[in-house]
C-alpha cells in the first residue's frame, strides 16, 4: 500500500487561467451585496436586495464575466458565448 501523501502546488492567476484554456469558466453563486458594492457611484436603480443569491460566470483566474439570476441562465449564457462551464466543487 503506498502511502497517501498530498502535495499542495500555488499557482499565478495567469498560469492557473492557462491550464484549462481561456474558453473554460465555471459559475459560482454570490450574493447581491458583492454586486452592489462594485456598482460605480450614481448608478441605481437596482432592484436587488444584498442577501438575494446571484450567479457569477467567472474565469479560471477568479475574473467575474457575468452575473445572472440563476444557475441554469448562467450556463445558457456561457454557452451562447461559446464558453465551456465547467463544475468545480
Amino acid at each position: 500500500m503506498t502511502p497517501n501523501t498530498h502535495h499542495s502546488t500555488l499557482f499565478t492567476s495567469e498560469a492557473f487561467a492557462a491550464l484549462g484554456a481561456p474558453d473554460l469558466v465555471y459559475v459560482r453563486p454570490i450574493k447581491a451585496a458583492e454586486i452592489l458594492a462594485d456598482v460605480p457611484e450614481g448608478v441605481e436603480d437596482f432592484n436587488l436586495a444584498p442577501d438575494q443569491t446571484l450567479y457569477a460566470v467567472c474565469r479560471a483566474d477568479g475574473a467575474r464575466l457575468a452575473v445572472m439570476i440563476d444557475r441554469d441562465t448562467a450556463i445558457a449564457a456561457a454557452l451562447a458565448h461559446e464558453l465551456a462551464p465547467v463544475s468545480v466543487h
